[in-house]
């Protein structure tokens, strides 16, 4: 296995001082040993479009390639930036990308990851950015990463190494910060569901849709009303502002995260503008990944209600405790949206928490046919 402060060390060696990207848990041990660096050394960034051009940046600034690191998911939003932006025939940036292999041909993954992954040597060809398939010993990546750093200085561009499960060992850097939230999401989750009843619910990606699997389980309650967003991270606010455009007497509920709501923040604007009356969003914040090793987002300093009625949001409220949560639950069904609410939850989920039994394919034709 590769250990990932001798990993850091190679790159270092190689003149990478500057690291950012959205973390994986394919990489979430790589990410732990850089969780002490600097805000100069290391941004955790909003969408993986934005981390490609965080690296050009720091090229332009430095004359160094900085890296990259992402989900496989992640190269959709960076499509853009290493093709109008880094390649060579455009401003020739190099740097080079660190990418986790989710649903490598062969290896079980959620249905997501594997079309993802049978197509993510195909994309880096299209995209004619050269890799290799990192090697799973220190001396043999180092080498590898000797040779892609080669290659990026020398033709100036976007290179990548792709990284296999259980490629990284474990490493002795943890996360450690203090959480003061007093509910957990599953049991603000819980609350939700229960006030909300059988309204239509988008829920985005990671643990929140598997919470809210298994509690219309325990309830022995039908799915059919609830679009678990498997994939698609930062997308669920865009596909229920479509729902509830499209259905205006329905109320619809977005069942956002903040990593996601991060990603792609564009979309408040849009919905704000276009101020659907039925649109409720509800943002669950733990200022962290979850699903990929609990590292921090920007919502530690960001204001999410802020930023919602900055976006035409007319009602944005905030809740930490129950009874603030029942208060503004009530608020929000009750005023005329699009409506938002922040609720703070702790970090962290149920270690036998489980997954949808229902094929995404499955589940998007009951919602269909539930309206």
């Amino acid at each position: 296995m590769v250990h990932p402060k001798q990993f850091v060390e190679s790159l270092n060696q190689n003149g990478v001082s500057f690291f950012t990207g959205v973390p994986d848990s394919l990489l979430k041990e790589f990410c732990f040993e850089l969780s002490h660096l600097s805000p100069t050394e290391h941004i955790i960034a909003a969408n993986e479009g934005s981390a490609v051009a965080l690296a050009a940046g720091h090229y332009l600034a430095t004359g160094n390639p900085a890296l990259v690191y992402l989900q496989n998911s992640g190269l959709g939003n960076a499509v853009n930036p290493l093709v109008s932006l880094a390649d060579p025939a455009v401003y020739g940036i190099p740097m080079l990308l660190i990418i986790g292999w989710r649903g490598e041909p062969e290896v079980a993954d959620e249905p997501q990851h594997m079309r993802q992954g049978a197509i993510t040597q195909t994309l880096l060809d299209t995209l004619d950015i050269p890799y290799q398939i990192l090697p799973q010993d220190s001396a043999s990546a180092s080498e590898s990463i000797d040779h892609m750093l080669t290659v990026a200085k020398k033709e100036l561009r976007p290179v990548a190494l792709v990284v296999r499960k259980g490629t990284f060992s474990s490493c002795t850097t943890k996360l450690e910060r203090e959480d003061l939230a007093s509910m957990t999401r599953e049991e603000v989750l819980e609350r939700v569901v229960e006030f909300i009843g059988k309204a239509h619910v988008v829920a985005t990606t990671g643990m929140l849709s598997r919470e809210l699997f298994e509690i219309r389980e325990r309830r022995k309650e039908s799915h059919s009303h609830d679009f678990l967003t498997v994939g698609s991270m930062g997308h669920a606010s865009s596909i229920a502002f479509g729902i509830a455009l499209a259905r205006p007497e329905e109320p619809i509920w977005c069942l956002d995260g903040d990593g996601a709501f991060l990603m792609h923040l564009g979309s408040i604007a849009m919905i704000g503008k276009n101020a659907p009356k039925n649109f409720r969003h509800i943002v669950f914040n733990n200022q962290s990944h979850d699903s990929v090793g609990g590292h921090s987002t920007a919502a530690d300093t960001a204001n999410f209600t802020a930023l919602a009625k900055a976006a035409g949001y007319p009602i944005a409220l905030f809740a930490a405790d129950r009874k603030e949560i029942d208060a503004a639950l009530a608020t929000i069904q009750n005023e005329e949206g699009p409506t938002f609410l922040e609720i703070r939850v702790r970090r962290g989920a149920r270690e036998n928490l489980g997954r949808p039994t229902e094929t995404p394919r499955e589940s998007a034709d009951a919602f269909r046919k539930s309206f």
